[in-house]
């Protein structure tokens, strides 16, 4: 069977037709229904437009790590304008990325450079150091400004984001919409420099948006129940929390944003929850996990609503995962792993008794291929190799064709994606991840990958947080150092931690040693930051 895929924009334009004046996005006291985001990202596609901007090549004339078109920063904060920047890019046949807010000038230029930047989005409060690296960026011509409560004026050469749309028509762009133009991902960066991702924006519709495979928009429609009411909680920034909004708008739901998405305050987001009788929360992993249960030791709320807890982007370990349980045992908690990639891959459930970490049935599309990557391992291979998937994937890298060919190999006339991930098939066709490959650390020659160290550590009571790093050892060539926060009003001596984490992990891959910390630096996402690990754990006495 061929399955039709449907650009983005024709996807969210069929499912606004159905339900115009029904919730589409709500942001405190901010709402706009499902016409009124259909018009206001029509205006933006208009007047990005009518700046020139759009596409030049199509994708059948452009190897896999090319693109014809024009892109758009996305330099924002969680917000209306976030998801509207995206929507009105694809209506424009402009390709939308991600930017990192907390990047330096110097990781900025590097960012707008390497992704050809025509236009950017930009809240004020990041204007003064988009102005340091302008003069590096002869590309970059449109500058649409949000204000936001810095109070900054207008960036020479700026206009207002809402003057912007004003001034433009809100009639459908008279643009041909394609499955074929650009949605590009930027990786985060934390083991390298950035990369961006291309995908086909009908492609990433389905692999990461969660979009329908039926092969007629009536069909789509269809499976647009508008049951989410959802609270997307980490920044839109990375691709889990963009990749749920339009999940959410894909199912016909509603968005939420909680009141201060700057920063993670547990009583803001278990507050909307309770408000708005949300059913659904994204998180990140622990990072996110620790402050919400701390929250829920101290003060009651009606979560009565709340049916699905899904954490991406980093692991949710065991011991929290009965926490949840305990305080909301009618909810279900989803572990979900994807790349950038890569897109969706597996998922793991988690209700009642029995939480897991880092186990996933291995579901159609997804498999183990080999060390050597040239074959597909069967259930039962004791080989460690690696996660990856088959099908609607991404094109490749932006700029870049060797690392294209290295992530996507060839096997026997398949095309795999393989983003890093080292894995092992049980049996069983369950898949054990044993953690991203970039933060391996091969000490006395064995490999040893720090997230499995940290999730051993984490089963301590007294351990808030957990990164794990290698360092430079006479004996073992590299030594694991585990980087840890204690909770408040606990005590843990290393012996304790050691012992903790030995009933789940072999004694050679124990922390050697144990940095206490105040705080661990994590991305706003709740991902580690493995560079800032590695010199804490360089910068420790032996």
């Amino acid at each position: 069977m061929v399955v039709a895929q449907f650009p983005v924009a024709a996807v969210h334009e069929a499912i606004a037709a159905t339900r115009p004046d029904q919730l589409c996005i709500a942001h405190g006291a901010r709402r706009l229904t499902w016409q009124q985001v259909t018009e206001r990202t029509r205006r933006l596609a208009n007047h990005l437009l009518g700046e020139g901007l759009g596409c030049d090549v199509e994708r059948s004339a452009l190897e896999s790590h090319e693109s014809g078109q024009h892109h758009l920063a996305v330099y924002l904060h969680n917000g209306v304008e976030y998801l509207e920047s995206m929507l009105g890019s694809f209506k424009a046949r402009v390709a939308p990325f991600n930017v990192n807010y907390r990047y330096v000038a110097e990781e900025l230029q590097y960012l707008l450079a390497d992704a050809r930047a025509a236009a950017v989005v930009v809240h004020s409060q990041f204007t003064p150091t988009l102005a340091d690296v302008l003069p590096e960026l002869p590309l970059l011509r449109v500058i649409l400004q949000v204000p936001d409560a810095s109070g900054l004026p207008l960036l020479p050469g700026a206009v207002w984001y809402e003057d912007a749309l004003a001034a433009a028509s809100p009639a459908k762009p008279s643009v041909q919409w394609s499955p074929d133009d650009l949605y590009i991902l930027y990786t985060g960066g934390t083991t390298g420099m950035p990369k961006g991702v291309l995908w086909r924006n009908g492609d990433a519709n389905v692999e990461c948006f969660g979009g329908s495979r039926a092969e007629t928009i009536d069909d789509v429609l269809a499976e647009a129940t508008g049951a989410l009411r959802a609270l997307l909680a980490p920044p839109f920034m990375h691709g889990a929390g963009h990749w749920m909004c339009f999940r959410t708008w894909n199912n016909g739901g509603s968005v939420f944003i909680q009141d201060h998405p700057e920063h993670l305050d547990p009583h803001d987001i278990w507050s909307t929850v309770e408000r708005e009788q949300l059913n659904f929360l994204l998180i990140v992993g622990d990072a996110f996990a620790r402050p919400l249960l701390d929250q829920l030791e101290h003060t009651s709320y009606d979560l009565s609503s709340l049916t699905v807890l899904l954490s991406g982007g980093a692991a949710l370990s065991a011991p929290l995962k009965e926490e949840f349980l305990r305080h909301l045992p009618t909810m279900m908690i989803v572990d979900g792993l994807g790349s950038s990639e890569a897109g969706g891959q597996v998922s793991h459930v988690s209700a009642g008794a029995g939480a897991t970490t880092g186990t996933f049935p291995l579901g159609p599309g997804n498999h183990v291929l080999s060390a050597e990557l040239d074959r597909v391992l069967e259930p039962g291979d004791p080989e460690l190799g690696w996660l990856s998937k088959s099908g609607g994937l991404a094109l490749g890298y932006l700029g870049d064709p060797d690392k294209t060919a290295r992530t996507y190999p060839v096997i026997d006339g398949v095309r795999y994606a393989v983003p890093g991930d080292r894995a092992r098939l049980r049996s069983d066709g369950v898949a054990e991840l044993h953690g991203r490959d970039s933060a391996t650390i091969n000490s006395g020659g064995e490999k040893i990958f720090a997230e499995e160290v940290e999730a051993a550590v984490k089963t301590h009571p007294a351990v808030y947080d957990c990164v794990v790093a290698g360092r430079p050892s006479e004996k073992w060539g590299t030594e694991v150092v585990a980087i840890v926060r204690l909770r408040e009003g606990h005590e843990a001596t290393v012996a304790d931690l050691r012992n903790a984490a030995e009933q789940h992990i072999a004694r050679f891959k124990l922390p050697k040693t144990v940095v206490f910390v105040r705080e661990i630096v994590r991305s706003p996402a709740g991902k580690a930051d493995y560079r800032w690990a590695k010199q804490v754990a360089a910068d420790s006495p032996a």
